[in-house]
């Protein structure tokens, strides 16, 4: 498990910094928050680059910083990697011998994927033999990410690896994260400012603002809380894990389960027993007093509305929608709360269009989903 508690202040009456926060011994947890939040500043003195005025750091009880007894270990010597926003590889060697200089940094007695595992991992066996300023942005931070994981680290520490590329290739680059994560057994301190990425990659979240901690924990569960500044983006929602069931060609579709029920989308790629996390736009819902007929729309699921909560605006409101065990929210009007007469504890129908998924499944870039119709018995925002 990684520890992290830190106060610093820049200057007198300059920014500060009062954050703790724990992340567990594998897995992704994402400090998240606007720029200027703190979230650099968090990583760089976990990192050991900023030596912070109180502080404590321990990964698996191995403290490297502990201001009060004295103990601050050298950047060099914490056997933490760092990826930065540029790839800051060696421009005079080689792709390979870029990956092989982090394989000579690991300890003899470190465990992690090898040297072929990784290549094959990132998909960077046709680059082996170029240099650095022959590779694409993406292909940049890919071999980054390879030489980080072969000097095999405790801790792996992220700073907007992908802030640099455009959206086209922070979509190609995502898988590989999403494979080295799986790969690495480790803890990964991923900082980002793009909710898509937490969407993709986090297992744990941070959310900070002006230096604090504002709450962490799992990434679904903070996404369906609506008292956090999440709630006031426009593409708030809930983060909903699934498991592909089966694909049919000839209707075009593939069956999405997960704990409640599923969902019908566009044919995917991915096989069947593939695991995919996708996010559901709360103000892409729409919910009915009785069920729905005479639309197009497929998914449209029984729910039990179990609570009515302020939106940013106060025309509108958050509706947390229970199926099965799955928390799923819809943003509506105050109207139609009035008008639907609806109450904590209601029988509703939420429905949500197949469309909606193409924003669902994270792709960096998409427009506003198409919004679901509205028939006289159903309500929605837009």
């Amino acid at each position: 498990m990684l520890e992290v508690a830190l106060r610093h202040r820049f200057g007198r009456d300059g920014f500060a910094i009062d954050a703790a926060f724990t992340a567990p011994e594998v897995g992704v947890t994402a400090l998240f928050g606007p720029s200027g939040c703190g979230k650099s500043t968090i990583l760089a003195a976990v990192a050991g680059l900023l030596q912070p005025h109180e502080g404590r750091v321990a990964v698996d009880g191995g403290v490297v910083l502990d201001t009060a007894r004295g103990i601050s270990v050298a950047a060099e010597h914490r056997r933490f990697a760092v990826v930065f926003q540029e790839a800051r590889l060696f421009p005079h060697l080689s792709v390979d011998t870029n990956l092989r200089y982090g394989l000579r940094r690991a300890p003899r007695d470190a465990t992690g994927p090898g040297f072929e595992e990784v290549v094959a991992l990132l998909g960077i066996a046709p680059l082996l033999a170029r240099r650095p300023g022959r590779l694409s942005g993406g292909e940049r931070q890919r071999v980054a990410l390879g030489r980080a994981l072969l000097a095999r680290p405790r801790l792996l520490l992220m700073d907007e690896p992908l802030a640099a590329l455009d959206a086209g290739r922070r979509g190609d680059v995502l898988p590989f994260l999403a494979r080295l994560r799986d790969a690495a057994r480790i803890p990964i301190l991923y900082v980002t400012h793009a909710l898509d990425e937490v969407d993709a990659l986090a297992d744990r979240l941070v959310l900070l603002d002006a230096g604090r901690v504002l709450a962490e924990g799992a990434v679904e569960q903070l996404a369906a809380r609506t008292d956090l500044p999440l709630a006031a983006r426009r593409d708030a929602g809930s983060l909903i894990t699934c498991t592909i069931d089966a694909h049919d060609p000839v209707r075009g579709l593939t069956r999405l389960g997960f704990p409640g029920g599923a969902f019908f989308v566009s044919l995917r790629a991915e096989p069947p027993g593939s695991r995919a996390r996708i996010r559901l736009r709360a103000r892409d819902i729409a919910v009915a007093t009785e069920p729905p007929r005479g639309i197009s729309t497929q998914n449209i699921l029984a729910a039990t509305l179990t609570g009515i909560n302020e939106a940013a605006s106060s025309h509108e409101a958050f509706l947390t929608l229970s199926i099965g065990p799955t928390v799923m929210l819809a943003r509506v009007t105050r109207d139609s709360v009035t008008r639907l007469g609806l109450v904590p504890g209601m029988a509703l129908w939420a429905v949500v269009k197949a469309v909606t998924f193409d924003h669902a499944a994270g792709h960096p870039g998409d427009e506003a989903a198409e919004p679901v119709p509205t028939p006289a018995s159903m309500a929605s925002w837009g």
